[in-house]
């Protein structure tokens, strides 16, 4: 735990061939730093696969046009999520829990 180890896992049978990919994950490290970043400075188990990104903050879609607000947990304002997030949202259609 808290370490990076080199080597393959089993993530890239995960995202092979699959129609929709959800990511569950915190939306911030514990710096605070954003984890939904434009670019990944992280190897890459598939690149543009995933479609949906569940956080304690709220539900993103990933899209073509970019990162799309569905849904805000209910103890979480707009700026609050923005400012946690490496890339700016598209907001039209965003929900309150």
């Amino acid at each position: 735990p808290g370490k990076k180890v080199k080597g393959m896992g089993g993530a890239m049978d995960l995202v092979a061939g699959v129609q929709k990919i959800v990511v569950l994950m915190e939306h911030t490290a514990k710096d605070d730093s954003p984890k939904i970043l434009k670019h990944c400075s992280l190897p890459l188990t598939g690149k543009g696969v995933v479609s949906r990104v569940i956080t304690d903050l709220g539900v993103l879609d990933i899209t073509s046009v970019g990162v799309e607000l569905v849904e805000l947990a209910s103890d979480v304002s707009l700026e609050q999520i923005q400012k946690a997030t490496g890339v700016p949202l598209i907001t039209a259609n965003t929900q309150v829990a």
